[in-house]
């Protein structure tokens, strides 16, 4: 059983908080799966959640996402930047025109300082505004970077470290903040306190522990994206009832992750529960530091085989895609592996015999887990459902149960952290994007990505994989780069690199009286739209 105490009783009061806003105001209530509220430096913390609900809101990066249909994937369109271009003569090169006209909250103009400023912050170690946490988030996302420079007052040039072709989609992540602001104030801490973006929303003030406030930018340079609501509050709830019961009883229009059980009962009630499959994977990343019983492919493939993704998916009241690869069957990415990833219980247990484990001798396996978080689904009960799977199958499966905050410290670090050997942690469960080539397949496999450089948390390492990643990530053909990545892909499944498990719908539930929300195919999603009735 895992303990269901963590992130729970900091809460359990939050709901008599909730204020009170001014009639007169449209607010847009959302309880947030977040154990708490998301930092305003640029790169929100919380994962995506916060970076779905604060970054994205505050501010803008050179290049947005198309978050207008439910119907298609969401693709790249411009942002603060308006057009891009590779130098066709050197492809280490690409040059990004910015759009102009665009106003900080503070009534100043955004331009080329700007950019060149926040990669200063950013990855300039000397620069006095340099900031080593949004670095290491950041360089996560922009692996190539190699340098910027200004052209002009509306035109920059960044320099790679070789002939990168997914540039545009790196620079999907990265948040724009405002220089001046912070020459003004002095510090991040003070920064923090009063943040200054582009974005659709203004910041309004935080009430620590408790919710985060905006106001909609009623001079935002994106006319069609203008806050059709007046004021946006976020509330950290990481335990799914009391998110639904926040619901319920009128104090929230919004909920993240409703909790399976009680979708009926929101859905009696006049509740919207929304779904759509978007780029998003669930399981559990291997450690392939010495010792691990992981090293060994027949455990591995044993683990895939031993869990039980329908059962999952009724556990989940169908709320899940059964996964069994990084990106589901249907996408091209995923290629044509060997290895079929099915529930076969007899099959894993010969597996594990022949490894030499069994009843009398398992597996020992540390999971690192969260009881909360953004994409972590409903983590508990889901962990302990695949936990029973794989120690009847042979294994000894068990947890260490970190806030959601420090679960992410924990994947930023990688396995080979002191910490982590301490704690003897030879695996995690952390939901991960898949919304771009690179998010979804060869950040995870690349020697070159090893934590804590990049997003290989167990030091996974593959001189065939390197080989077709590199292509991939160098080849400008669309269709060439296709057939590159699913060949990563089929040869990570081959390897059974992780065990894969879910792929997420994203359901959340809202009031019927919030109109206008559409449901994108992404992490992020774009409130603007919604309008909250009396």
């Amino acid at each position: 059983m895992i303990s269901r105490n963590v992130g729970s009783i900091l809460f359990a009061g939050s709901l008599l908080a909730l204020p009170q806003m001014a009639s007169a105001e449209s607010v847009l209530r959302v309880a947030m799966t977040a154990g708490d509220i998301p930092i305003t430096i640029g790169q929100a913390d919380q994962g995506y959640e916060g970076f779905r609900f604060v970054s994205l809101s505050l501010y803008d990066c050179l290049v947005s996402w198309d978050l207008s249909s439910a119907e298609k994937p969401a693709g790249i369109i411009p942002g603060l930047a308006s057009s891009w271009e590779v130098d066709p003569k050197d492809k280490t090169r690409w040059t990004f025109h910015l759009r102009q006209g665009v106003k900080w909250h503070d009534g100043t103009e955004f331009n080329a300082d700007d950019v060149i400023w926040n990669f200063e912050r950013l990855w300039k170690s000397d620069a006095p505004q340099y900031n080593a946490q949004q670095h290491t988030d950041a360089a996560s996302r922009f692996v190539d970077f190699k340098s910027i420079e200004k052209v002009d007052d509306y035109t920059i040039v960044f320099t790679t470290t070789d002939g990168a072709a997914l540039v545009p989609y790196n620079l999907g992540y990265i948040a724009m903040v405002s220089r001046r602001q912070y020459e003004k104030l002095g510090s991040w801490a003070a920064y923090g306190n009063a943040p200054i973006g582009t974005g659709p929303y203004r910041f309004d003030k935080v009430v620590p522990g408790e919710r985060m406030e905006l106001v909609k930018n009623t001079s935002y340079w994106d006319s069609a994206r203008i806050p059709k609501h007046d004021r946006l509050a976020l509330y950290p709830m990481p335990e799914p009832t009391t998110r639904a019961s926040a619901l319920l009883s009128g104090q929230v229009n919004w909920i993240e992750a409703p909790p399976p059980d009680m979708v009926p009962k929101l859905k009696s009630s006049g509740f919207n529960v929304v779904t759509n499959a978007y780029p998003h994977f669930w399981g559990y990343e291997m450690s392939f530091r010495e010792g691990s019983p992981w090293l060994d492919i027949r455990v591995r493939k044993a683990a895939n085989l031993a869990v039980d993704r329908a059962g999952l998916k009724a556990l989940l009241g169908g709320m899940m895609i059964e996964s069994h690869g990084v990106v589901p069957r249907d996408n091209p990415w995923y290629g044509k592996p060997t290895f079929d990833i099915k529930y076969d219980l007899a099959s894993a247990k010969k597996l594990m015999a022949e490894a030499g484990y069994g009843p009398g001798h398992p597996a020992k396996v540390t999971i690192a887990i969260s009881p909360s978080g953004s994409g972590q689904m409903q983590p508990l009960s889901m962990n302990e459902f695949v936990q029973q799977n794989l120690n009847a199958a042979g294994f000894d499966i068990q947890f260490a149960v970190k806030d959601w905050n420090a679960l992410i410290g924990v994947m930023r670090k990688g396995v080979v952290d002191p910490a982590n050997i301490k704690d003897g942690i030879n695996g995690i469960n952390f939901s991960r994007t898949t919304q771009d080539p690179y998010s979804a397949i060869c950040r995870f496999a690349m020697t070159s990505q090893i934590s804590p450089k990049g997003s290989n948390w167990g030091g996974f390492s593959n001189p065939e994989i390197d080989k077709t990643c590199d292509d991939a990530m160098t080849e400008f053909d669309p269709a060439k780069q296709a057939e590159l990545f699913a060949k990563a892909n089929a040869l990570m499944v081959d390897q059974a690199m992780m065990v894969w498990i879910a792929h997420d719908v994203n359901p959340r539930a809202l009031s019927p009286k919030l109109k206008g929300f559409v449901q994108a195919k992404n992490w992020f999603q774009d409130l603007t739209p919604v309008v909250v009735s009396p």
